[in-house]
């Protein structure tokens, strides 16, 4: 009787762990999501593979005219980076020049754009710290110019 109590209380535990091993077995879609990535991550490292062996083989080809032709290439290149730095700096002057006139525009025929209220903000915490320092200052020059008229 101790035994067949003890293969039942064995047999109850054990279904409840078959049943969440088998809830928790991976459905077609998420074996086909697997693959599917799997597949996608191989065929990149792949072809990361084939750009770095495909660009040493042309560093190997090219080496002997870089360093017959160095003395004009280097001067060159160099002028050639300059000359992008110089227009993608302009250009970004340009874009930011453009943006700011834009955002006054806006500020100023009433449309709120993006940071007004900071902006409002500060403008009036300067106008009230102007009043401060304006009631400040009026006594004391009011007491410098009655002082040296005597």
């Amino acid at each position: 009787m101790a035994d067949h109590n003890h293969q039942q209380r064995h047999h109850q535990q054990q279904q409840p762990m078959l049943r969440n091993l088998h809830e928790s077995a991976p459905s077609t879609r998420q074996v086909v999501r697997f693959l599917t990535a799997a597949t996608i991550g191989l065929s990149l490292l792949v072809l990361s593979g084939l750009t770095l062996t495909g660009t040493v083989i042309g560093l190997i080809v090219a080496t002997p005219l870089m360093v017959l032709f160095s003395p004009v290439l280097v001067p060159a290149m160099i002028t050639l980076v300059l000359l992008t730095a110089g227009f993608f700096f302009s250009g970004g002057c340009g874009v930011a020049a453009a943006t700011a006139l834009t955002w006054i525009y806006r500020y100023v025929t009433g449309k709120h754009p993006m940071g007004a209220d900071k902006v409002d903000y500060a403008r009036m915490r300067i106008s009230e710290k102007a009043k401060e320092l304006g009631h400040f200052a009026h006594p004391l020059t009011h007491q410098t110019t009655t002082t040296t008229n005597h």
